[in-house]
């Protein structure tokens, strides 16, 4: 039932543009944006236009100012490099941020995320971040586990093929019997076609029936493989659940209501890896918990580097408790999340 795949095949790339392009405005027009427009609204209005595709219209109505203003500014963008390939100039306030979570959680690398107009597109805005911070995490012959979730399935577009053939791509955790947009087989295996090497899936569903069931399927040689590999993880990538009524185990019923009753009386804020924690970090004593075809989060104190990528205001007491839990060496979240955490 553990599973393992060849990969390495080359992925997508994506681009996207709308209304008038900044390069068709002439040099003299560029020569005359005003020394007032600092490079802090400039970025942001390249982060809204390139970034989240909004039009130059709504770009202006965000910023409060004028469509051609708008204009000039994105292509002064273009001009001085600030916007290439992504936007490159970090937003003063996100700087800021990235600097004091490091220096207060003792992190190697913060990466924070403008806040979107619309908090629906955070997932994607996150997962883009970290798909283009994953070339300086990975290297051929690396041990990597995956958690899953929309945010993680996000990056994927970002990831550029890497043909790393020693490298190995374990999937943390089984699968769902009912989920419409990602899978974590299903992302696990995108995952290694980007950079290569092999690929280990859980051939099981990630809720036994009862804990005895569990206990079966942990002993069978094939999944019991993929556990023994977790061990020695060079990076863990992983994001949080919420415990909210639009969690995904509302949304697709993956659980009973008197479990999630008996969650929510138990203290869930959240789930890592679908064992659910209180606001501590603590994996709750609680029979789903035992039911979880997973591996445990507890486990991966002994991965070399951990990464957590999440956000958004829902998500905030899963991510703190999940802080607590993980001591993750690499944050990506968004400009709300990470000021939260700094107020404690």
């Amino acid at each position: 039932m553990g599973w393992r795949a060849r990969a390495g095949s080359p992925g997508l790339s994506a681009q996207a543009g709308e209304g008038l392009r900044p390069d068709e405005t002439s040099s003299r027009e560029r020569q005359t944006v005003s020394s007032i427009d600092s490079d802090d609204i400039k970025a942001r209005a390249a982060w809204l236009y390139y970034m989240e595709g909004l039009t130059q219209d709504q770009v202006a109505k965000i910023l409060g100012v004028t469509r051609t203003r708008v204009l000039r500014m994105l292509a002064a963008a273009r001009e001085d490099g600030t916007v290439q390939i992504r936007v490159t100039s970090p937003i003063a306030r996100c700087a800021r941020l990235e600097r004091e979570v490091r220096a207060r959680f003792g992190m190697e690398r913060v990466v924070v995320v403008p806040d979107p107009q619309d908090e629906g597109q955070l997932p994607a805005m996150i997962g883009a971040a970290l798909g283009q911070l994953l070339p300086d995490l990975l290297a051929d012959g690396m041990t990597i586990g995956l958690g899953w979730g929309r945010t993680l399935s996000s990056s994927l577009p970002f990831v550029e093929p890497m043909g790393y053939g020693r490298s190995t791509t374990i999937s943390m955790l089984g699968g769902l019997t009912h989920v419409s947009l990602s899978n974590p087989s299903e992302f696990a295996w995108r995952f290694a076609d980007r950079i290569g090497g092999d690929c280990y899936m859980l051939a099981c569903p990630v809720f036994a029936p009862d804990r005895a069931t569990r206990d079966a399927l942990l002993g069978h040689r094939g999944i019991a493989e993929v556990f023994r590999r977790t061990d020695r993880l060079d990076l863990a990538i992983l994001s949080v659940g919420d415990f909210t009524r639009d969690s995904i185990f509302v949304r697709y019923g993956l659980l009973e209501r008197a479990d999630l009753d008996g969650l929510e009386r138990a203290g869930a804020v959240g789930d890592v890896l679908c064992r659910f924690i209180d606001a501590d970090g603590r994996v709750l004593d609680h029979s789903v918990n035992d039911r979880v075809l997973a591996v445990d989060p507890r486990r991966l104190a002994d991965a070399r580097r951990t990464v957590l990528a999440s956000g958004g205001w829902s998500k905030f007491p899963a991510i703190r408790a999940a802080m607590s839990l993980l001591s993750p060496e690499i944050l990506v979240t968004d400009e709300r999340t990470a000021e939260r955490l700094l107020d404690g």
